[in-house]
């Protein structure tokens, strides 16, 4: 068995680079016709890839069809790069068809801030720890004093007289 030579070429290597580089920076983009693009150059980008990580080409995958001198290429990146088209064209088909209706709704296809992100974000500013005491002037306890008082965690009796861990009891006179 004679074993390929698996050096990629530098300049498929750049390529994979760029592609994949460019479709990132276009999924960071607001049109989805930018991330529609960004898909397929993502996919693209993964199928030279896949075709680099085959390694040379060789003869035809199949067993008795080669003659015993040539090796035989790797037929699993075939069909990895089969699979991976599939699932870009499904992908880009789903983004195209989102744009589309985008488009028909609103006239454009920019993604637009969501309303419940912005508002929920301006909730959480609000609720932020406070470092420091804002009326510490007129009432004269500190922060920490405040809250032992409003919350305590550690509490000896509950309300009817029980302790936490207390069983409730059968018998007259708490006897168990």
């Amino acid at each position: 068995m004679t074993v390929l030579e698996n050096t990629p070429s530098a300049v498929l290597v750049l390529a994979v680079g760029v592609l994949c580089g460019t479709g990132v920076y276009l999924l960071l983009e607001r049109p989805l016709t930018r991330v529609l693009l960004g898909f397929v150059l993502i996919g693209n980008g993964v199928n030279l890839m896949l075709l680099v990580a085959g390694g040379r080409a060789g003869a035809s995958p199949i067993v008795g069809n080669a003659p015993n001198d040539e090796p035989m290429s790797d037929p699993l990146a075939q069909a990895m790069i089969l699979t991976s088209i599939v699932i870009t064209l499904a992908l880009t088909a789903l983004v195209l068809a989102v744009a589309y209706r985008s488009w028909q709704l609103h006239g454009h296809d920019e993604v637009a801030d969501d309303v419940e992100d912005r508002r929920v974000a301006r909730q959480a500013a609000l609720n932020a720890p406070a470092f420091e005491d804002a009326d510490a002037t007129e009432t004269g306890e500190t922060l920490d004093e405040e809250a032992a008082e409003v919350y305590d965690e550690v509490a000896d009796d509950d309300p009817d007289g029980q302790t936490p861990g207390d069983a409730p009891t059968d018998t007259p006179g708490g006897a168990r």
